[in-house]
């Protein structure tokens, strides 16, 4: 894990910290290609540029964000926002289902809509995958 992220995780609370890396960790072993950083002050991972998938701990969870999520057609995960985002959150480690994380970073890495071109397109997004 990148010191970066591991400092994000090492500053939450223990529960917080317990999903923080137990997400970093199976985001880096299910997407090894992607680049990950801090970005708006939150963990997130790239494909080509283009944002995929990131955490944030919010005031009484952390919320796992998929870019492209509303397109994966999955119910467990709730639309955020007006674009095409979708999230899933968490208040202790034992709510993650690690098959249902694995799918959806395997729809994010195949169903992409290009965020890195949104305000070059004025705000309107185009499919990538």
């Amino acid at each position: 894990m990148k010191e970066e992220i591991q400092d994000y995780n090492n500053r939450q609370s223990t529960e917080d910290k317990a999903i923080c890396d137990f997400l970093a960790r199976t985001i880096d072993d299910q997407l090894p290609e992607a680049e990950n950083k801090i970005w708006h002050a939150h963990p997130v991972w790239f494909l080509d540029g283009n944002p995929i998938v990131g955490y944030s701990k919010l005031k009484n969870s952390v919320r796992l964000l998929f870019w492209s999520g509303q397109s994966f057609e999955e119910e467990a995960l709730q639309n955020e926002g007006k674009f095409k985002a979708a999230e899933a959150r968490y208040t202790s480690a034992e709510q993650i289902n690690i098959e249902d994380i694995k799918r959806w970073l395997a729809k994010a890495r195949d169903i992409q809509w290009d965020y890195k071109n949104i305000v070059k397109r004025k705000g309107r997004l185009e499919r990538l995958k």
